[in-house]
């Protein structure tokens, strides 16, 4: 398991994510860098892991991908997440533009 250094990073054909989630926000939403992290809105709030299920579901969506091949790798009761996508058939404008940044 690869530890996370920059917000967003691809390797082989996993997109490696560093959240920082702010739960019960008015829409689903990337809100740009929160320090080392990318700082993400959801509308599910952090309660019985409703915030978990709700942004494995949504990133599997904004990457069109299984919900099975998005995992939370570290972060299941904390703001600070670390996750991991399997082979995204579609990376968001948001994640793309930080991608380009980092190479």
């Amino acid at each position: 398991m690869a530890t996370v250094t920059q917000p967003v990073r691809l390797e082989q054909d996993r997109l490696y994510l560093s959240l920082y989630l702010q739960p019960k926000a008015s829409r689903d939403q990337f809100l740009g860098l929160h320090g080392e992290e990318l700082r993400l809105a959801i509308t599910a709030p952090p309660v019985d892991g409703q915030a978990n299920a709700h942004l494995l579901k949504w990133l599997a969506k904004q990457c069109r991908v299984a919900k099975s091949q998005v995992r939370l790798l570290s972060g299941e009761s904390s703001r600070h997440k670390q996750l991991v996508i399997a082979s995204p058939r579609q990376i968001p404008p948001a994640l793309a533009e930080l991608l380009a940044k980092a190479t």
